[in-house]
């Protein structure tokens, strides 16, 4: 799929590394003001994508910054292994980002409708994440060296509240001033096999709703005056994309079918494109689809991404004692 085809069914893709594979494959080579660096462990794979230059910027319709996409499909099997060793990558890569004092304020934020649980990850991590500001003030003996004051919560969206996430937020920013803002997210991906096994952080922040095709106020350093790091994890494919995916499996196949080779030839991406656009009206167009076990995809993940985040701003504290700070 070339970078026409997003633009013509308004996909936006929400993990830099795909948005860098569809541009290059439509320019045909590396782009310009794009640095990329990969590792490898046992059970996943980084690769860092750093947008340096305004090109870069515009043609993949990403800010400027750093994005770590921690790759482990091993995060879909029950292994507890697996999901600590994919802990442990997520602690050690948002450690990285951080460059805060010990006795820093942190605020958590869990995005999305835990109503509705495609769009439940932000409000399950909170669930699961290690807040400890109130302990400064009420227990302070329980406080130890390498704990952060950390403070939690999950808006809602704009459907449910009324009130655009954004200016929650900020009322909150405001109040108690924190010095980092981590904002947790459903994304949207480009391919079935990312769901619920990619893992992206970023320090550019975030739009809720862009992934589905809703514009809303961008939760960042410029609109909230602090620094924010972004971590999601897709959990919804757009139904084109596996449409468009299907369509071009299948003309592959019949390529060795001589009888049906000058069928595949008419079949040009005009007359492909209107027939995915005919099957989605009924939806505008902005159908997504999710896995039927996504319940408990999003109940394992968010369980991962908590232990990392907790991990990376307290890092006094072990795994073993980490649950005796939970709620």
């Amino acid at each position: 799929m070339n970078l026409d085809f997003y633009k013509s069914n308004n996909i936006n893709v929400d993990l830099a590394v795909e948005a860098r594979d569809i541009v290059r494959g439509q320019i045909g080579q590396e782009i310009p003001g794009v640095v990329v660096d990969r590792e490898k462990y046992s059970n996943t794979t980084v690769t860092t994508v750093k947008i340096v230059e305004d090109y870069a910027e515009q043609i993949m319709g990403k800010p400027r910054g750093n994005y770590i996409t921690i790759e482990a499909p091993a995060l879909r099997d029950n292994s507890r292994e697996a999901h600590q060793e994919v802990a442990d990558v997520l602690a050690k890569k948002l450690s990285s980002m951080i460059n805060l004092p010990e006795n820093a304020n942190i605020l958590l934020v869990g995005l999305g409708n835990w109503q509705a649980t495609p769009d439940s990850l932000g409000p399950k991590v909170i669930e699961h994440s290690m807040v400890t500001r109130h302990m400064y003030n009420y227990a302070p003996e329980e406080i130890k060296p390498g704990m952060r004051s950390v403070s939690a919560i999950s808006p809602g969206v704009l459907g449910i509240t009324g009130i655009e996430t954004a200016e929650i937020i900020k009322g909150v920013v405001e109040k108690i001033r924190p010095e980092l803002i981590i904002v947790v997210d459903a994304l949207a991906a480009g391919s079935v096999d990312r769901i619920a096994t990619t893992i992206q952080i970023t320090d550019t922040g975030v739009s809720p709703g862009s992934g589905i095709g809703n514009k809303r106020t961008g939760i960042n350093k410029d609109t909230m005056g602090v620094p924010v790091i972004a971590i999601g994890i897709p959990t919804v494919v757009n139904a084109a994309i596996i449409a468009q995916v299907t369509l071009e499996h299948f003309l592959e196949q019949i390529q060795n079918n001589q009888a049906l080779v000058q069928l595949s030839q008419n079949l040009n991406p005009g007359l492909m494109q209107q027939a995915i656009s005919q099957v989605l009206a009924p939806f505008g167009g902005n159908l997504t689809v999710t896995p039927k076990e996504i319940d408990s995809l999003i109940a394992s993940t968010s369980k991962t991404v908590a232990g990392g985040i907790s991990m990376a701003l307290h890092p006094a504290i072990g795994a073993e004692e980490y649950t005796m700070y939970l709620n």
